[in-house]
């Protein structure tokens, strides 16, 4: 099976969680979100498959958050994956989401795994 990864390599959760892949044996096919965004439909995608909405995955501290107005209440679901998508600087990895609901969750597509997670615990 083979292993993608959105990878931020600034942050040090992203860097921690990819060597920890490689020490377990793992090379995943590394996708840098902030210069190759996941286009919509991988975001719907990716989003449905562990049950998130949009704001799970976003960083709410983020300037694009506030200057592209991401905390209108009335923004559909199709408009916060479109921002995701136009500023993926603001997006980020579910790891506060995941640890409130009990860990880790594997994401599969396409045969594929993905991991998404910034938690460095793989299980």
């Amino acid at each position: 099976m083979s292993i993608e990864i959105y990878h931020n390599p600034r942050c040090s959760k992203s860097r921690q969680t990819l060597q920890l892949l490689q020490e377990q044996g793992v090379e995943p096919e590394i996708v840098e979100y902030l210069k190759t965004p996941p286009d919509r439909k991988t975001l719907e995608e990716i989003l449905d498959m562990l049950g998130l909405e949009p704001r799970d995955l976003m960083r709410k501290k983020e300037a694009e958050y506030k200057s592209e107005g991401l905390d209108n209440p009335k923004l559909t679901r199709k408009q916060l994956i479109d921002a995701m998508h136009r500023a993926p600087q603001a997006d980020r990895a579910p790891d506060r989401h995941q640890r409130r609901q009990g860990g880790h969750r594997p994401a599969t597509r396409k045969g594929a795994g993905t991991a998404l997670s910034h938690d460095s615990q793989v299980r």
